[in-house]
């Protein structure tokens, strides 16, 4: 299977368990990746048959902006199952790195993956 991947989508929103983090805006940084096939897009070139990495950039950034959690793990959480369920993908890896949370590391963050079934969503 093939690999589809959005690289470093920063998106500002209200993240954080703190109090003081609940009342400003913090970068997040995404790293997606998705399984998906690319052969009848390349083979006829054409875009229709492509995962639309766009449109999917901007339904994460535009989930992220709206809704705020106090965990990073439950954005990836909403993320993984969003893109499951909008997109024709069998799974999606979500790295998630919120830059500066720790004081001498350049981000701290989750990775999970999550697949696509026949029944539902995992």
């Amino acid at each position: 299977m093939d690999k589809v991947f959005v690289q470093a989508l920063e998106v500002l929103t209200t993240i954080g368990a703190y109090e003081w983090e609940k009342s400003i805006k913090q970068k997040i940084r995404f790293d997606l990746e998705m399984m998906h096939d690319n052969r009848p897009a390349a083979l006829g070139d054409d875009l229709t048959k492509a995962l639309d990495y766009a449109a999917l950039s901007q339904k994460v950034t535009q989930h992220a902006e709206q809704n705020h959690v106090e965990l990073v793990e439950t954005m990836a959480e909403q993320i993984a199952q969003l893109i499951l369920a909008e997109f024709p993908v069998q799974s999606v890896k979500v790295r998630l790195t919120k830059p500066g949370a720790v004081a001498n590391a350049a981000g701290v963050g989750v990775e999970i993956e999550r697949f696509a079934h026949a029944h539902g969503l995992s």
